[in-house]
């Protein structure tokens, strides 16, 4: 849930406020932070894969606590931070004195040319204030020349060490405790660098509206007036189309901050997860609920990315790559949409048409997705070229139920990678109803589903390797404990 809404035409940086007037609403903050010789954040690949640009925002969680939330700059357009906060790594360090988190670094020799380390230094800025020190924490930001093992002593230094009651912890302690939609007050000994004063030439040409309803019924009589208009929410696939300069649409209506979109209701049966709760809440919060998801999300992306990335956006751009549609087709989700018209359910099956076209009416929202609580063995694999924050060449999801004489009483079996659309094996799973998953069985399922798909070769793999994997992944998922 975001916390600082503050003025619609400013934001909070550095714990300063800046008027978001005359900035072009298309242009990447991290852009603009360049372009106001706020220059410590680095411009690397723009796609949010190096995490150079890595910044904090300040939300707060359902818990009611402020967090700092560590972003890809590159993927957030100026048009989504009226009422934000943020902090670059100018705020760090104060007269003269560095931050823990940068004197880590400096003390375990975790900087070699430099160009890296500001955003190393704010991913473990987040990740220290947050008592998060796994190895995901610093997985979304790439160094080409330290290494890895002086940065990962940082961090250890890192978690050895209290965190400190200074005015960064100020800072959260004021955001948890306000009132929702009021800035916290400024907190003696937060004063940081402040951008210049803007230029003339400077400004932008304003872009497209980024207009932000506050509820649902707003978001819907926007879309009616707009029909032009798309829907944002996290960024993390239109940002990229936006950091490259692409003319996406004449409008957007933002949707990250929409309470409605934002619960997560967890039943014995089921859960109900909100299309824009960020993919690292149900990292946390749904530990342990379903067992594919689990092993999914480490390798889904870089901890910047999953901070702002959601299931609804997931399922709004339907890329037939989408790490996690094949784990909502293994658990035969319901996705729940609405809009002018009125609101909908639509199965998963079916929801997929084509490339990237959807049962979904232009003008319907995803508001949240419904995934049924399975029992029996399940899994999730993926394979790509780098072991995380990559694309995947082939994911897979698997879910059975086994009767007590060890016959497959239900099988799923969905993939992501082989076609234009995610696709469940239904030849396969139709063959191995009723069977026991002996070397047989297993041997000629392999075989179906080597000819179940037809894959594109493209520059990530060939059509053929694809096939394989498809085979091998099922046999990896059967010889890893299936019983």
């Amino acid at each position: 849930m975001i916390f600082t809404r503050m003025s619609e035409s400013s934001f909070r940086l550095n714990r300063r406020v800046v008027p978001l007037t005359g900035s072009d609403s298309r242009e990447s903050l991290l852009r603009w932070l360049r372009r106001e010789r706020l220059t410590g954040t680095k411009e690397g690949c723009g796609d949010g894969d190096c995490g150079a640009c890595t910044v904090a925002l300040v939300e707060r969680d359902s818990d009611g606590r402020a967090h700092f939330r560590a972003v890809n700059a590159c993927l957030l357009p100026m048009g989504m931070l009226a009422g934000r906060e943020v902090l670059t790594v100018e705020a760090l360090a104060e007269e003269g004195t560095l931050h823990p988190v940068q004197q880590a670094l400096v003390d375990c020799a975790g900087s070699q040319c430099g160009y890296c380390t500001p955003g190393f230094a704010m991913s473990l800025f987040a990740g220290w204030y947050a008592g998060e020190f796994d190895d995901h924490v610093i997985e979304g930001n790439l160094c080409r020349c330290t290494g890895y093992a002086p940065i990962r002593r940082a961090a250890a230094q890192l978690a050895a060490m209290p965190r400190a009651s200074d005015r960064f912890s100020a800072l959260l302690d004021a955001a948890s405790t306000a009132p929702a939609g009021e800035p916290p007050h400024d907190t003696p000994g937060c004063m940081a660098l402040s951008p210049p004063p803007r230029t003339a030439e400077s400004r932008g040409e304003g872009g497209p509206p980024f207009h932000r309803p506050s509820t649902l019924a707003e978001a819907f009589a926007l879309k009616t007036t707009h029909p032009q208009a798309i829907w944002f929410c996290g960024g993390t696939d239109l940002g990229v189309a936006l950091s490259r300069g692409q003319s996406v649409a004449s409008a957007f209506i933002a949707v990250d901050r929409l309470t409605e979109l934002h619960t997560l209701d967890v039943r014995a049966d089921a859960v109900r997860i909100g299309a824009g709760v960020p993919l690292s809440r149900l990292e946390r919060e749904l530990a342990g609920v379903f067992p594919a998801l689990d092993r999914m999300l480490p390798w889904f992306a870089a901890r910047q990315v999953k901070n702002r990335a959601t299931l609804g956006g997931n399922l709004g751009s339907a890329s037939p790559i989408g790490d996690l549609l094949p784990w909502l087709l293994a658990h035969g989700a319901i996705i729940e949409v609405a809009g002018p018209r009125g609101a909908r359910e639509l199965p998963v099956d079916g929801y997929f048409q084509a490339y990237r076209k959807t049962a979904r009416a232009d003008d319907e929202l995803i508001v949240a997705v419904r995934v049924p609580r399975l029992a029996g063995p399940q899994a999730a694999y993926k394979v790509a070229k780098r072991q995380t924050d990559d694309i995947s060449i082939v994911a897979a999801v698997y879910a059975l139920i086994l009767g007590d004489d060890g016959r497959v009483e239900r099988a799923r079996l969905a993939y992501g990678g082989v076609a234009a659309i995610p696709l469940r094996a239904r030849r396969t799973e139709d063959f191995l109803l009723g069977r026991a998953l002996d070397a047989t069985t297993v041997a000629q399922a392999c075989a179906l589903l080597r000819a179940e798909f037809t894959p594109l070769d493209d520059h990530r793999a060939s059509a053929d390797y694809r096939r394989e994997l498809c085979a091998a992944l099922f046999a990896k998922f059967v010889e890893e404990g299936v019983t």
